[in-house]
């Protein structure tokens, strides 16, 4: 299987890679994003690339994928409704739109989050937004998943790039063996979201938005 990681220097993604580093079934990883994870596995190939827009001049090089793991996001704090709908719903909007054209029978799964608003119309504005990414990369002809993970914890090293989650996650640390007994279906690991995505990828699932008991079911399975 030939893999492509969007967003693969960030906390889910990293967990991702190390899954697919770890995959004997997966054969080539292709990560593209503003910066490289410069990895010395040969299996991987790195491509920066400044504007996240536009991939003119890629089709060679990201022909043939078998499935895309879109990992890339942002924090919403601060940010106006416009500011973060260009982060999150144009840059991946426009790279499953590159993809679907040059690998129609792709795998895409868009890492979204709990609470994303499918209706589009919701109080919340990050809600909004990623339920409307998740509907455009819904209509497109692609097998498209959107994963909606609540409470990450970060294994094998891995840390977030945002400042205020690397302090959360430090604090919450202690906690989170117990709250995962209390509450099962709402805290997975960055290891168990790497191995249901590529559980996804090489079979599908009946369902095309997973929560986080269904992707807790998937692991399962």
């Amino acid at each position: 299987m030939k893999v492509l990681i969007f967003g693969a220097t960030g906390m889910v993604g990293q967990g991702v890679l190390l899954e697919c580093l770890r995959s004997t079934d997966v054969v080539q990883i292709t990560t593209l994003g503003r910066t490289a994870t410069e990895s010395k596995d040969p299996k991987v190939t790195d491509i920066v690339r400044p504007d996240l827009t536009s991939y003119a001049g890629l089709e060679d090089r990201l022909r043939g994928i078998d499935a895309c793991f879109f990992c890339l996001g942002v924090s919403s704090a601060g940010m106006k409704e416009p500011d973060y709908e260009q982060v999150t719903l144009d840059i991946t909007v426009a790279a499953a739109e590159f993809l679907s054209d040059l690998n129609p029978a792709m795998t895409f799964i868009y890492v979204s989050g709990a609470g994303t608003d499918s209706t589009e119309h919701g109080a919340i504005m990050w809600a909004r937004v990623k339920g409307r990414t998740e509907n455009a990369l819904l209509r497109l002809p692609l097998h498209a998943y959107m994963f909606r993970p609540g409470i990450i914890q970060p294994l094998d090293g891995i840390r977030s790039k945002t400042a205020s989650y690397r302090l959360l996650y430090v604090a919450a640390r202690p906690l989170l063996p117990l709250l995962r007994r209390i509450m099962p279906n709402q805290i997975l690991t960055t290891r168990e979201l790497g191995q249901a995505m590529l559980k996804v990828a090489r079979h599908g699932y009946k369902k095309r938005i997973l929560e986080t008991g269904d992707i807790r079911t998937l692991i399962g399975e």
